[in-house]
């Protein structure tokens, strides 16, 4: 018995060892079989929730041969069904083995949409916009219970949409605007309590607005504009049935674009029911009758656009209730009243338009306490009266056209000289605004009648004679000094001359004074001061400078910008320091030295700067005929377009100007802003008021920090840490990089709470990319695509709110090179650019 026992204990011991001999063997087993049977593997009753269904691979498969694909982008799709689920099938998303998104934006595609993407029964989101995909829109996608979002703008699709529409409860998102489609607008949207956005913009829909949309409770952005939709505008709108989305009763819709359509009827007053909405555009219509005094009810309404209807009547004056407005828009119509004098009570206003009406009365001078106020275009009407002279006050007045009116009087000096001819003209009584039309000298009053003859006794004189004679003693001393300056100019300029016409030329016109060390010192003429030159084409004493005729161009926290013109005709940039910005003499001299020194083609040179005898500073630049960035982008009218080509080309050269500020000069700018990006006459950028900083004190650059938060440019780390750093820059640079995609200023996002990268990152979450890019960007998207969202990229890596995160300006600059290598060919090398210590060399 012992022994039969031992006999099995070796048995079971030799059967243990072959077991763990032939071990990785046995592990090789599942390898082998799936190798064998991938397909029994993959379409596995039993699937992990990574492999996909068959059900699904099957419609996927369906759906990729209905696609032309002439960039192979779906080459990833294999014939296998391996990698669906798990990141391998580009623009895929799987939950537990079933597709619930498809995003193939912006890929190239065409073909048509497979009726068969309907048998993806989780799918909740259809992404193909901007593409080229044609044909009708598959009917079979309304029947599926998850869906959630469809984006299919930007594309060539036809047809109808079917009124199955419906049977889709959980839908959110219907963007598909900048298509073909025809046909009425179906009925049945509402009945998806979930809707908040529907886009339907850009197509040739007919009919009229079906009433259900006006009753939504979850609507919050609807744009039907530019289609041939007709009929009257309802007045239902907000009167639905509660739901518990909104215990209150109060409607959602933020945003009702309904412009440029054949829509008419009155304006309805039941919109003021829509207490959330922020955005009204009812343009380009056949909408008539009078303004509806309840539009006064919209607490947040920020844009208001009634232009180009047939409206009549007064402007009601609870319109001034508009504490939130920015932009108001009734241009072309018919409205005849006058501007109410409280029209200051429109506190946030930016944007004006009044032009081509019937208005009447003067210009109320209380828009000047409008500070705000960017553009004001009262053209084209029956205004009386004069210009007030307040309006020169208003710091961002970039527009103004007040003409074809009944105005008179002369135009206020400063108007006419920041603002041109065209912006008055019309106004037969109006003068002083363009050399044609100058404003004729006040009569000298008549000689009085010949009094009664002197007789022998003295006579004491009378109160009047007294002020008449002192009146004459002033206007007599006046004209000494006037002439005194005269002299003084013309003297100079015969010394000049005469200078200039012996010895080497040294002083010429058109040739540079000597540079010593990299500056030219000279004295300040006849007003004293110190005048110092750097290397520069233009040759120009202090009393040239100072005898100059100046035209404000601009303000900022370190001063005011005038354009001078020389006696000899050269224009230049002066820069004229505020009091007690800067720092002592000595050291303001010896930073402008440095600065003086610094050449880049995309860097603005400081050419010359003047200290004063009463601590006047004067900095001297290069003008720049093509003016600021923010004018060129944010000033100019519809019918200037800028194209993607120049965009990036001032995107390109901006960052060169960084690059070589950084790695070259060891400069933090510390105030990029577009308003000091300048153009010359190739649209190339050249940055301004760098090193700005170097010259001032402590007090006076916390103050251009501030403004450059104000303005939208400053890094949210500035807020405490009050230090500008080469990753501040980047952050401006980066939302400069977002003014030129979007065509926004940021100021015109930060009025809606959020700063310009906040709103850019908001869209881009939630898909509608597209709506970021300037409208005239999206015309040629098919060509430019890839590079406007690729500068996206750059631009949101840019204005990280992690100082850490952001790169730095070679990667930005190299990233935009990439991006746009044609442009990049023909910009200056980074390395044949001049350093400080090159510049210095070479002057010596």
């Amino acid at each position: 018995m012992l022994r039969q026992k031992k006999s099995e204990t070796k048995r079971k011991k030799r059967e243990k060892q072959l077991i763990l001999r032939n071990l990785p063997l046995l592990l090789q087993l599942p390898l082998v079989l799936i190798a064998v049977f991938p397909f029994q593997t993959a379409f596995s009753q039993s699937w992990d929730g990574i492999v996909v269904t068959q059900a699904d691979y099957q419609a996927l498969q369906a759906f990729k041969h209905a696609l032309d694909d002439p960039k192979g982008v779906l080459r990833s799709w294999n014939d296998s069904g391996v990698g669906v689920c798990s990141g391998g099938w580009i623009g895929i998303k799987c939950v537990q083995g079933q597709v619930i998104a498809i995003q193939l934006p912006w890929k190239g595609l065409g073909g048509r949409i497979s009726e068969q993407v309907g048998q993806l029964p989780a799918l909740r989101k259809l992404s193909l916009h901007d593409n080229v995909i044609e044909g009708a829109f598959p009917s079979s996608l309304w029947l599926l219970p998850t869906l959630r979002g469809v984006y299919l703008f930007n594309n060539r699709l036809s047809g109808t949409i079917p009124p199955i529409v419906s049977l889709s409860p959980l839908l959110q998102t219907l963007d598909i605007r900048n298509n073909s489609f025809t046909g009425v607008i179906p009925k049945g949207f509402a009945n998806s309590t979930r809707l908040y956005r529907l886009n339907l913009a850009y197509n040739r829909f007919v009919g009229s607005i079906p009433v259900d949309l006006t009753q939504s409770s979850s609507l919050t952005f609807l744009s039907l504009q530019n289609n041939s939709l007709s009929g009257p505008v309802p007045d239902t709108w907000g009167g639905g049935i509660r739901t518990s989305l909104d215990s209150e009763g109060s409607y959602q819709l933020q945003l009702l674009n309904l412009e440029h359509n054949s829509l008419s009827g009155p304006v309805p007053p039941s919109l003021s029911r829509l207490k959330k909405l922020e955005e009204l555009y009812l343009g380009s219509n056949q909408i008539n009758g009078s303004m509806p005094e309840e539009l006064g009810e919209l607490p947040r309404l920020r844009n208001l656009d009634l232009s180009s209807n047939s409206i009549s009547g007064n402007l009601p004056l609870p319109l001034l209730n508009l504490s939130s407005l920015v932009q108001l828009n009734i241009g072309n119509n018919q409205i005849s009243s006058t501007i109410p004098e409280a029209i200051n009570k429109l506190e946030k206003l930016s944007v004006l338009v009044l032009k081509h009406n019937r208005i009447n009365g003067s210009i109320p001078s209380s828009l000047s306490k409008i500070s705000g106020l960017s553009q004001l275009d009262l053209s084209e009407n029956n205004l009386t009266g004069r210009i007030p002279p307040s309006l020169a006050d208003l710091p961002n007045l970039d527009s103004l056209n007040v003409s074809y009116n009944n105005l008179s009087g002369s135009v206020p000096p400063l108007l006419s000289l920041k603002f041109n001819s065209s912006s008055f003209k019309g106004n037969l009584q109006l003068c002083g605004y363009s050399p044609s039309v100058p404003c004729s000298a006040p009569p000298h009053p008549p000689f009085p009648p010949p009094s009664n003859p002197p007789n022998s006794h003295k006579k004491e004189l009378t109160k009047r004679e007294k002020i008449l004679i002192i009146v004459g003693g002033v206007l007599l001393v006046f004209v000494l000094l006037l002439c005194c300056l005269l002299i003084l100019c013309w003297v100079s300029r015969e010394r000049k001359k005469t200078n200039g016409k012996g010895g080497n030329g040294a002083g010429a016109k058109g040739v540079a004074p000597p540079v010593g060390g990299g500056g030219g010192e000279e004295g300040g003429g006849e007003a004293g001061g110190k005048l110092v030159h750097f290397d520069g084409p233009l040759a120009f004493t202090a009393d040239d400078l100072l005898c100059a005729t100046a035209e404000v161009m601009g303000k900022s926290t370190y001063g005011t910008v005038y354009k001078a013109t020389l006696e000899d005709g050269n224009q230049v940039a002066v820069k004229r320091l505020r009091e007690r910005i800067s720092k002592g003499q000595r050291e303001f001299e010896a930073e402008a030295g440095t600065l003086g020194k610094i050449r880049h083609p995309n860097l603005l040179p400081l050419r010359a700067y003047y200290w004063g005898p009463k601590d006047e500073k004067l900095l001297v630049f290069d003008f720049m005929p093509g003016g600021s960035l923010a004018a060129f982008l944010h000033a100019r009218g519809p019918e200037t377009p800028i194209d993607w080509s120049t965009r990036m080309n001032i995107a390109i050269s901006t960052a060169r100007g960084l690059h070589h500020l950084h790695t070259r000069e060891n400069i933090v700018h510390g105030n990029l802003t577009a308003g000091n990006i300048l153009l010359d006459e190739d649209r190339n950028a050249k940055i301004a008021d760098f090193g700005l900083s170097r010259l001032m004190t402590a007090a006076a650059n916390s103050n251009v920090i501030a403004t450059a938060g104000a303005l939208g440019y400053r890094a949210p780390e500035l807020s405490k840490l009050k230090k500008a750093s080469t990753k501040t820059d980047i952050y401006s640079l980066g939302v400069v990089l977002l003014e030129l995609l979007t065509g926004k200023a940021p100021s015109d996002a930060s009025s809606t709470g959020a700063s310009l990268p906040e709103w850019v990152a908001s869209i881009v979450k939630e898909e509608w990319t597209n709506e970021v890019f300037d409208l005239e960007l999206i015309r040629d998207s098919a060509n430019t695509g890839d590079e406007l969202l690729n500068t996206l990229k750059l631009a949101l890596h840019c204005v990280d709110p992690s100082p850490s995160a952001r790169p730095d300006i070679e990667h930005v600059l190299h990233q935009l090179e990439e991006i746009k290598p044609e442009l990049a060919a023909t910009q200056p090398e980074a390395g044949a650019t001049t350093s400080t210590t090159e510049a210095a060399a070479s002057a010596s």
